[in-house]
């Protein structure tokens, strides 16, 4: 069955995200309960995720506990791999209990049949990054990083992202890794005449489109400058929202 209220978010990037975003988070979620049926975040979750053979980053005491009060008071909650966090496993599922996908779904919430996806690797341009996804995401890559450890692995990542520098400086212009999400969320409904609503994040850009009528292509926005999330409930058409608590 349907869930009859879900609650969608993405790229929160906890870890490099400023600390009032994430304690805007943490208060967020701790409102789900008696709001929502069940909760999606749409990747990015973390900055850096992966679990390795010697344990999993620290740091995330918090958002792991609360995500893991969520489970047991009832509320299902699906993660999806985003470019940050697409390295997550058993920890995630067995441990704190989520629904961790590592590919794009299609699912019915809310009774709209929805695409979601984070959004990374999909639509034109961005062809370095995407030619280095592949190689990130193989299996002796993940294989030989696993080797690291927390300690290191989470030093190496530190050097790699570019989130810390984004979030201290003024709002990057997305606008045209936006469009080009937005085109190909477009051609999916176009393709796909049984898809209601497409859902992606990665972009960090708000946005909802109705493209036809009572079909939507939604992103999500972010938690790192907008602290945006989108609420699907049965009968109503989807709603944008920012969180104010």
């Amino acid at each position: 069955m349907s869930p009859r209220t879900v609650y969608l978010a993405s790229d929160v990037h906890l870890g490099a995200a400023p600390p009032e975003r994430e304690a805007a988070f943490l208060a967020w979620l701790r409102a789900i309960p008696g709001a929502a049926d069940h909760l999606v975040l749409n990747g990015d979750l973390f900055d850096f995720w992966f679990e390795f053979r010697t344990g999993v980053p620290k740091g995330h005491d918090a958002p792991l506990r609360t995500l893991r009060d969520l489970v047991d008071a009832g509320v299902p909650v699906t993660l999806m791999g985003g470019n940050h966090d697409w390295w997550g496993g058993r920890y995630l599922r067995e441990v704190v209990g989520v629904e961790f996908l590592q590919d794009p779904v299609v699912r019915s919430y809310a009774g709209l049949r929805t695409l979601l996806a984070h959004g990374d690797g999909l639509g034109r341009g961005d062809l370095g990054y995407k030619l280095m996804r592949l190689v990130l995401r193989g299996s002796l890559t993940r294989f030989a990083f696993s080797q690291l450890g927390p300690e290191v692995g989470g030093w190496v990542a530190g050097r790699v992202t570019k989130t810390p520098y984004r979030v201290h400086g003024p709002e990057p212009d997305d606008r045209h890794r936006a469009e080009a999400l937005a085109a190909w969320a477009r051609a999916a409904l176009s393709e796909d005449p049984t898809l209601d609503l497409v859902a992606l994040g990665h972009t960090h850009v708000p946005r909802l489109d109705e493209v036809e009528p009572g079909r939507w292509y939604l992103n999500t926005g972010d938690w790192v400058y907008h602290c945006t999330y989108a609420v699907l409930r049965e009968g109503e058409p989807p709603r944008l929202l920012t969180w104010e608590g």
